[in-house]
């Protein structure tokens, strides 16, 4: 048997994800162990679950950091490494609205909780990064934190839409409403911006005339617990390449855009 990778995962929620990869990982279906799992809820069901299997765990309340650091200034309590400038070039601030003032501190308290997460993190090394409902957007702070060479990104997340389309939080429930005949779930490195990375596999299913958003999701979440682990073992099998693609179009327009090539 090949040896493990470490898998560390951050989560939000019940940590259903969570469980279909620790299942896959004690009976031997993916070379990967997780050996630590975070949340930014302290209530998160999914720390409960790990706990249960011996799995470290720790929280970083987002929620209580940015609060604790409201009326203070943020420059004496950003990290040293953080520059404002390069994450404003690399990320679009997450709103309408173009205000300088409100995308600095934004930027600024995220960080702050970010560098938080990155030094409970380092007590437990990792190869790979999963996100499985982990409810926050990284900024590139953390990003190049993890992701050391540009060329071998390990940060993964899941999304419950067949991307591009219907990024964002629901979906399953965009897909519902936009009144789609197939739906599915997607596996992606994360890039800068939200739901945008490079796609690593999919899995998609049937929409039903009698199907509601309820069925759909179950639809769903049952094949995010088989696509997960097997995204997984493809990185572990060191068989996932991100490649830069050009494409002219007919007008001579080019489209670049980073794919992943998966080795026989």
């Amino acid at each position: 048997m090949a040896q493990k990778i470490r898998v560390a995962i951050l989560l939000s929620g019940g940590g259903t994800n969570l469980q279909a990869i620790m299942d896959a990982s004690r009976s031997n279906r993916i070379d990967a162990r997780v050996v630590s799992v975070g949340s930014d809820n302290p209530e998160a069901y999914g720390l409960k679950r790990a706990r249960e299997h011996g799995i470290p765990t720790f929280v970083v309340d987002y929620q209580t950091i940015i609060k604790g650091i409201r009326g203070r200034s943020l420059k004496d309590l950003v990290p040293e490494d953080f520059d404002l400038e390069t994450v404003l070039a690399r990320q679009t601030f997450p709103s309408a609205t173009s205000d300088r003032i409100k995308a600095e501190r934004y930027f600024c308290t995220r960080a702050i909780a970010e560098a938080a997460l990155l030094r409970e993190m380092a007590a437990y090394p990792f190869d790979l990064l999963v996100l499985a409902g982990f409810m926050r957007i990284l900024t590139p702070y953390f990003i190049d934190h993890v992701n050391t060479d540009p060329s071998q990104p390990r940060i993964m997340n899941i999304h419950p839409a067949l991307l591009p389309s219907f990024p964002g939080v629901d979906g399953y429930g965009d897909t519902y409403r936009y009144g789609c005949k197939v739906g599915g779930c997607t596996i992606h490195f994360v890039d800068y911006e939200e739901d945008t990375g490079p796609i690593i596999g999919q899995k998609s299913f049937e929409i039903a005339p009698d199907d509601t958003i309820d069925t759909i999701r179950e639809k769903g979440i049952k094949l995010e617990w088989q696509l997960y682990p097997e995204c997984i073992q493809l990185f572990a099998e060191g068989r996932l390449r991100v490649v830069s693609k050009t494409y002219r179009l007919e007008d001579g327009t080019e489209f670049n855009r980073k794919v992943v090539e998966i080795a026989a």
